[in-house]
């Protein structure tokens, strides 16, 4: 039996003020079902999420401000968690994620349990 661990793929791109034609929207839907139902057929998909454009940072000291964190001129787009046999399996199913043909990144991260 495979010992497979959980990795996050964190999808970050550039905000952007321009609305994708109709054509483009298809066609990136396309790609991303593409990715994750490869990932999803072999039955090592954990979860995704497209993150929406509404957030809310909350401080230390419990002040609020509307808004996410955009960070090196990127903000968080998505996330998915899958299994895999380890990093480099996980970031080689990262390199074929539909957001690094719109410009944007993928970070790989190892999931731990909290206790």
């Amino acid at each position: 039996m495979e010992n497979l661990q959980e990795f996050m793929l964190l999808f970050r791109m550039e905000p952007s003020n321009e609305e994708p034609t109709a054509e483009q929207l298809q066609e990136m839907g396309q790609q991303w079902g593409t990715f994750i139902g490869t990932i999803a057929m072999q039955g090592k998909l954990v979860s995704t999420h497209q993150l929406g454009f509404e957030g809310v940072q909350v401080n230390h000291d419990h002040q609020t401000q509307d808004g996410f964190v955009i960070a090196n001129q990127q903000m968080i787009a998505g996330n998915m968690v899958l299994k895999a046999e380890s990093i480099e399996v996980a970031t080689e199913w990262a390199k074929k994620c539909p957001i690094l043909f719109m410009g944007g990144t993928v970070e790989v991260r190892n999931v731990m349990p909290m206790n």
